[in-house]
């Protein structure tokens, strides 16, 4: 599935950022190409400036990695309920009381690159799972209608979006 395949009313209008940020790419292909990727990312990122922040309040280039993984574990377990047709309406999350509570700043740039390789492989078996009618099924989460394949494409969205803003705000000399 495309990107340019989405309908407006499969999201919540606050990801359209992330949703832009992909131009018309294949979910799955996205995800894979992802995952080889994001680790050389991560990877390149100066040791010193892992636990960097541009400003006061701001989170920490660790943070932010640790952020995109808690997201993406997030949205996965949305995706999961939606296709299996649970319509409990799922309560949102609270990435302000996430990212202080997650002790990123005491983890190595190995240990971060090693869970997100796992996580985004768990994202990449599920939606391997799912076939198109999957893709099309809808759940409520944070008061929003949402469709499977909005959240993977969120999912991908939310993770260039931060690699920009980390490319943009944190590594500029």
């Amino acid at each position: 599935m495309n990107v340019s395949e989405l309908r407006k009313n499969e999201y919540n209008p606050y990801y359209q950022v992330y949703i832009n940020a992909l131009g018309n790419g294949d979910l799955k292909e996205t995800l894979s190409k992802q995952c080889d990727n994001f680790p050389k990312f991560i990877k390149s990122i100066p040791e010193e400036k892992l636990y960097y922040a541009y400003g006061k309040d701001k989170w920490t280039i660790a943070e932010v990695l640790l952020h995109i993984i808690d997201t993406e574990r997030v949205f996965q377990y949305r995706a999961l309920r939606f296709a299996r047709m649970d319509r409990t309406p799922l309560p949102g999350f609270d990435q302000d009381l996430f990212v202080p509570n997650s002790n990123a700043n005491n983890r190595t740039k190995k240990s971060l690159v090693e869970e997100y390789i796992a996580v985004r492989k768990s994202t990449i078996a599920l939606y391997s799972s799912f076939d198109r009618a999957d893709l099309q099924k809808v759940g409520v989460a944070s008061d929003s209608e949402t469709s499977v394949a909005a959240l993977g494409f969120i999912i991908c969205g939310h993770q260039r979006h931060h690699r920009d803003v980390i490319r943009e705000r944190y590594l500029q000399d």
